[in-house]
């Protein structure tokens, strides 16, 4: 279908900096010519204008022309900029090809073999270099022959960011832990209950590993309306959460609340808060942090990524980062060296 012409959002859906859109076809010189404020050259960054049919201005984009029928517009991040830029480009006929869950369509790439294809449908996926840097080197290291472990999920969650919630009760410094994990103020905190009335989510690299992080308000009894609705929706975040992280008072006598709380997520990583005035008959595992401080911050982020498998980043090591690959794990040994063989 050579007289096809496409438009490829090559970057992932949302809010950035810059957004790249590949088009290519036999429509891209016509369409450049009747949008594009400036004369596009092969090779050559070149800044303009683009504006829709009607000459209002939609970007200023860079606009790099990599063949005579195939360019990449350069366009500032904002989803409504995309979304205009992509929607002029349908009603100038050209095909819009979506990925889907933020990894490309296989037509976005041009790659050598299934495994390459995969890396590079993946790369708008990998959130921090880490996970960039393990996911480049897969090729090098299935071509070594040795067998990815089925069951190692590294890559799968440095590519789909896992869920990890912080629970407790009030006032016993999670959204100061949050904050600590964050590496930056994201969620109000104060020396009373209450004070997160809703459960806060954005992610946080946690020395590599990208983490969507839920900080939810304190459990308790409350007759404060707003209060109890917000306690009642950030239970249903925490129960979708891949990792909870239960957070206690070590300053405060034991009670049935806490037990309650830490029987409650059996499996957690439990975080013992405030230790720099913890109890004297305090004798309970856990981590001990002193959250205002970051004392014992780096235990606790050491423990979340060994949870997921990623306390070492060993670019050698094979793994598995699709539903796909993982279950071709199962197939006979020979077949699967053959087919790295091929990858080679």
């Amino acid at each position: 279908m050579a007289d096809v012409s496409r438009a490829i959002l090559l970057t992932p859906p949302g809010a950035a900096a810059i957004a790249a859109v590949r088009i290519a076809g036999p429509r891209v010189p016509t369409f450049l010519a009747a949008h594009f404020s400036r004369a596009a050259k092969v090779g050559r960054c070149v800044h303009g204008e683009l504006h829709d049919v009607t000459r209002n201005v939609l970007d200023d984009p860079v606009v790099t022309l990599l063949d005579n029928t195939t360019a990449d517009v350069n366009l500032h991040g904002g989803p409504w900029v995309v979304a205009s830029v992509l929607e002029l480009l349908r009603r100038e006929g050209f095909e819009i090809v979506e990925g889907r869950d933020g990894v490309l369509s296989d037509v976005a790439v041009d790659a050598d073999n299934a495994l390459w294809r995969d890396v590079l449908t993946h790369l708008p996926l990998a959130r921090t270099e880490q996970a960039l840097r393990l996911l480049l080197a897969q090729p090098s290291a299935w071509a070594r022959g040795a067998r990815p472990d089925p069951d190692d999920r590294s890559l799968w969650w440095l590519l789909h960011p896992p869920r990890v919630a912080i629970v407790g009760l009030p006032n016993v410094g999670k959204s100061t832990l949050a904050n600590q994990l964050f590496a930056q103020e994201r969620s109000i905190t104060a020396d009373m209950p209450g004070t997160t009335r809703d459960w806060v989510g954005e992610t946080a690299n946690i020395d590599g590993l990208a983490v969507e992080l839920v900080d939810t308000p304190g459990v308790r009894e409350t007759a404060d309306e707003i209060e109890r609705i917000a306690i009642e929706r950030s239970g249903a975040e925490v129960r979708r959460a891949d990792l909870v992280v239960v957070v206690l008072d070590a300053s405060q006598p034991s009670s049935d609340d806490a037990r309650r709380l830490s029987e409650a997520y059996p499996g957690a990583v439990v975080v013992w808060n405030k230790s720099d005035v913890a109890r004297d008959d305090l004798t309970s595992d856990g981590i001990r942090t002193v959250a205002t401080t970051g004392k014992g911050v780096d235990r606790l982020r050491a423990e979340i990524r060994r949870r997921f498998g990623c306390e070492s980043f060993d670019e050698s090591r094979p793994r598995w980062w699709t539903r796909e690959q993982r279950e071709r794990l199962q197939e006979p040994r020979d077949v699967l060296v053959r087919d790295q063989k091929e990858h080679a």
